[in-house]
């Protein structure tokens, strides 16, 4: 979601990875060194042939999806179509006047991160997919117009997480209804707590005393696995669902919570939990990655509290060789840090049950990248360092619910918007750093090493490996691509991308093949315009992480993100999501115009966009991106 990114860290003082050479930082703002420099630059071209076979996809502007010659898409489970509940399979109402009871039933809005769980080898399995927002004045035949309780409930029912169950015969891939997985999880369905916080005073309100019972899952943006076969799903922009209190106090202010301001889309009018000032701790609840079965849908989901308190933006799970569990994660916010939980126990044979409370025990760490291209882990663990009760950590549920302000005392590094991660054959970590264009400019931090450019449009993607295994706790890093248009007029902006160029890294996925995809989420408001002019709509690349080649795969329809990728076991077949297509350019889209700047899919005179998730196959039947 690249709408204006909430800013909460704008203090201007100076971390440790911003205490470098001044010539070298001169350097790095303008990107000369890069290109050269080995601590910050792709790996030498390697002489193993390509992974990358495809021919590339121009820049485009049109309202449809393109994909290199060879290869064929099919449109599925868009956002409306019912997710195969038996006894509930209401249809998608052209003109958006489902109930809300309907969208319950149904797929829901902005389709965001996505996996496939196999049933049946690469010819069947449950595609678990992320509803990140809603847009109002597409939600609704008459948008925003007469705000009410049955408004609320609908878009509410429009947020969470969709599990729907998919087959392939013929070379064509269907959605299975009625199926005994199809699952719909929305802003209203029953969460446990697991991990230190679960109970703690930071998460009790009236309604729940015990802290132990939190109503719903919002705002889920990335998603990740478990190799125990279960689903991450991250609670990202949280925040702006919630009326902030005529003075918010220190904590809320931290957390993005400003006077004077309004919850977006005006839940807390008809549902009072969502009011900051009558409700102060029910903020607190929300911002965390929560697991969830997708072979049970009888399961509850658990926001696990070990994995820290943040905007949440992905969760890419490996294991350690002595068989922990290892979580990588972004948080989505400028200024903000780059979390790794590490769990005290090892992964059980047995799946979910045999880990149900694997991710409640660990240790949860936070980034530090020195200019020397070296960096470290470190602990939000209570007691040690300045995490203690007399700066205002009574514990550690109080550590993890105010994982900001913990890692502000120990002077993690304050990157630029860390979003996805995703970890390569070789053990290296990658994460997309989407863009931050007031870095540098008054009341925000100087470029540093990890995050060069000043007024960064463009984004780049880091990449770290850690001394020994992943649980190390120091690691090199260097950046894998400064993202950017070579034709660019500003230096920063041109980045150093030895392909084909794009702008706003935002989700990553490597595929069986060691193939690092990369999708792209510039804001409707810059597409077409400015530095962004020359990069079309948004895209998905295929890199090659061994050279650093970049080939354009794919370009989406006008207004959407290119976000979620996943495939079946064989590499033959690959499932991408398209989020909101027909975003308005800077403004709201006309309840009265909803085919105003797309309609894509359908394309149907009647018809309005509809976020919806993309089969992609070669012809021949070969491995994707070969």
């Amino acid at each position: 979601m690249n709408t204006e990114p909430e800013d909460s860290n704008p203090s201007p003082h100076p971390h440790l990875a911003e205490v470098i050479d001044a010539s070298r930082r001169s350097a790095l703002r303008h990107g000369v060194a890069l290109a050269a420099a080995g601590w910050a630059a792709p790996l030498a071209a390697a002489a193993t042939p390509s992974l990358i076979g495809f021919k590339p996809v121009p820049v485009s502007r049109a309202d449809t999806v393109s994909v290199p010659e060879g290869y064929t898409t099919q449109v599925i489970a868009p956002w409306g179509d019912p997710v195969g509940l038996a006894g509930a399979m209401p249809a998608f109402r052209w003109d958006a006047g489902n109930s809300a009871d309907e969208q319950a039933a149904q797929l829901g809005m902005h389709h965001d991160g996505l996996h496939f769980f196999s049933l049946d080898g690469s010819r069947s399995g449950l595609l678990v997919m992320n509803h990140e927002y809603v847009d109002p004045d597409l939600l609704f035949p008459d948008g925003r117009a007469g705000w009410n309780a049955e408004k609320v409930r609908k878009s509410q029912a429009a947020h969470g997480v969709s599990v729907i169950e998919v087959r392939e015969q013929g070379g064509r891939w269907d959605v299975v209804r009625p199926s005994r997985h199809a699952r719909r999880i929305t802003a209203s369905t029953p969460m446990a707590v697991g991990g230190p916080a679960a109970g703690h005073p930071l998460l009790r309100t009236a309604a729940d005393p015990k802290g132990e019972r939190i109503l719903g899952t919002f705002n889920n943006c990335a998603s990740g696995i478990t190799p125990w076969g279960t689903y991450l799903t991250c609670e990202e922009n949280f925040i702006g669902y919630f009326q902030p209190p005529p003075e918010p106090d220190a904590h809320q202010r931290r957390w993005g919570l400003r006077a004077g301001e309004q919850a977006w889309l005006g839940w807390h009018l008809h549902d009072e939990r969502f009011d900051a000032g009558r409700h102060p701790n029910e903020p607190n609840r929300f911002g965390w990655v929560v697991e969830i079965d997708p072979f049970d849908p009888a399961s509850t989901p658990v926001k696990r509290t070990a994995l820290g308190r943040a905007a949440h933006e992905g969760a890419t799970t490996v294991r350690t060789r002595d068989g922990r569990a290892v979580v990588y994660m972004g948080e989505d916010a400028a200024n903000e840090y780059l979390y790794r939980f590490v769990s005290r126990d090892k992964i059980q044979p047995g799946g979910a049950r045999a880990n149900a409370t694997l991710l409640d025990h660990g240790t949860l760490s936070v980034a530090r990248f020195d200019a020397d291209g070296r960096g470290r882990w470190l602990p939000l663990v209570h007691g040690q360092g300045p995490l203690t009760a007399a700066n205002g950590f009574a514990d550690q549920g109080e550590v993890l619910v105010k994982a900001r302000q913990a890692s502000d005392l120990l002077g993690a590094t304050k990157m630029d918007r860390p979003e996805w991660t995703a970890v390569d054959h070789d053990g290296w970590v990658y994460s997309t750093l989407t863009n931050h264009s007031r870095r540098g400019t008054e009341g925000q931090p100087a470029p540093d090493a990890a995050n060069p450019r000043a007024r960064n449009t463009m984004g780049q993607i880091i990449r770290w490996k850690e001394d020994g295994d992943h649980d190390g706790e120091a690691f090199r890093w260097n950046h894998f691509v400064l993202a950017g248009d070579p034709a660019a007029e500003r230096p920063e902006a041109r980045g150093n991308i030895r392909g084909d160029a794009f702008g706003c890294p935002d989700g990553l996925w490597v595929d069986g093949r060691g193939v690092l995809w990369v999708q792209t989420d510039m804001s409707s408001s810059v597409m077409g315009r400015g530095e962004h002019a020359g990069l079309g709509n948004n895209a998905m690349l295929a890199a090659d992480p061994a050279s650093g080649e970049v080939r354009r795969f794919l370009v989406g329809p006008v207004g959407c993100e290119i976000t979620g990728a996943t495939g079946t076991p064989d590499g033959r077949t690959m499932f991408i999501n398209i989020q909101h297509p027909g975003e308005a350019p800077g403004e709201r889209n006309d309840p009265a115009q909803p085919r105003r700047f797309s309609n894509w899919p359908d394309q149907r005179p009647d018809g309005r966009p509809r976020s919806a998730t993309l089969v992609i196959r070669r012809a021949d039947g070969g491995p994707v991106g070969s």
